[in-house]
């Protein structure tokens, strides 16, 4: 028998009209309201490392310092995105050694607005017992990745776990004297450092960790500063497998692959933040590395490519189970 774009055409309409015709009707099912579990499992050798949504924000084209308005609108729209703004997830992780269970940031909590804050939620939903994580460690101390250090109550909400940060976040971030002399926009980043990450300090279960140091057997910080004074990365490895959980190093996929230059006005530095930027694109391009970051679309696992001059971003391929 002959199969012509005609029969295919008429048979699948034809089809489609006598269900349409001879099927009984269905009652209206509710609108759920909300995405399933915001987590993703993701094998690194023999650990386990989960990726927990928070949300997620839309970032105005104006905040990225040295983006062109035209170029940034073209990027943007080219991804089907509106073109004066960037829309950018928030997300932790969590590493499952085997033997440690390590969170590494915490998304917003309940500081920055209604479509963020639901880390925790998500936390819960996946089974983890917050009193069961051995070590919270720190990419950096802004609100995005502190805020869910405290729990509803407002107490510390990882109760048995050490502290992990670099001691020049915490030295700039609760220093009163330079929080009084930062710009008024500025200060709630100070302030809810203070309120979020003073009492891990005051508790005494707080480990400042250097460029290189191990945080447990197999995550390994490397410093990548000029976003913060102190911002750092997190390399996980075993069993000859890498995954690099980058924090901040880009808050748009959209443009800053394309343009690295481009900086956030939240950098505290930015000419060393782009020269960080550019120096982790071209070392995970280079090495093939597997890269995780805290804005990058959820589940916010992926390689950085070569494209050109540029770089572009290639997301993990999903897998089930």
């Amino acid at each position: 028998m002959m199969v012509t774009r005609r029969f295919v055409v008429g048979g699948l309409m034809g089809s489609a009209a006598w269900s349409v015709a001879g099927a009984p009707a269905f009652a209206k099912a509710a609108l759920s309201g909300h995405q399933v579990i915001g987590a993703y499992r993701h094998g690194v050798g023999s650990f386990e490392v989960i990726a927990l949504n928070d949300g997620m924000i839309d970032l105005p084209v104006k905040i990225f310092v040295g983006a062109d308005p035209v170029e940034a609108g073209k990027l943007l729209t080219g991804r089907s995105l509106p073109g004066d703004k960037s829309p950018t997830a928030v997300n932790a992780f969590i590493v499952n050694t085997g033997d440690k269970l390590v969170l590494i940031d915490s998304g917003t909590g309940n500081l920055m607005g209604p479509t963020l804050g639901r880390f925790a939620a998500n936390l819960a939903a996946f089974g983890i017992d917050p009193a069961s994580v051995d070590v919270v460690a720190m990419t950096h101390l802004h609100p995005d990745h502190f805020g869910g250090l405290l729990n509803a109550e407002h107490k510390i909400a990882f109760p048995k776990a050490q502290f992990v940060v670099c001691e020049a976040d915490t030295k700039f971030w609760l220093d009163e004297a330079i929080a009084a002399k930062a710009p008024a926009d500025s200060r709630m980043f100070f302030d809810t450092a203070r309120a979020n990450v003073s009492p891990y300090i005051a508790a005494g279960n707080v480990r400042f960790i250097a460029d290189g140091q191990e945080v447990v057997g197999g995550i390994t910080a490397h410093a990548a500063p000029g976003h913060t004074p102190g911002h750092t990365m997190y390399r996980v490895t075993s069993n000859g497998d890498t995954l690099l959980i980058w924090g901040d190093i880009i808050h748009s996929y959209a443009m800053q692959f394309e343009h690295p230059e481009w900086a956030i006005a939240f950098d505290i530095d930015t000419n060393q933040a782009i020269a960080t930027r550019r120096k982790v694109f071209d070392m995970t391009a280079t090495d093939k590395l597997t890269v995780a970051g805290a804005h990058l679309p959820f589940p916010g696992i992926g390689h950085v490519e070569t494209a050109g001059t540029a770089y572009r971003y290639e997301p993990l391929f999903w897998m089930p189970g």
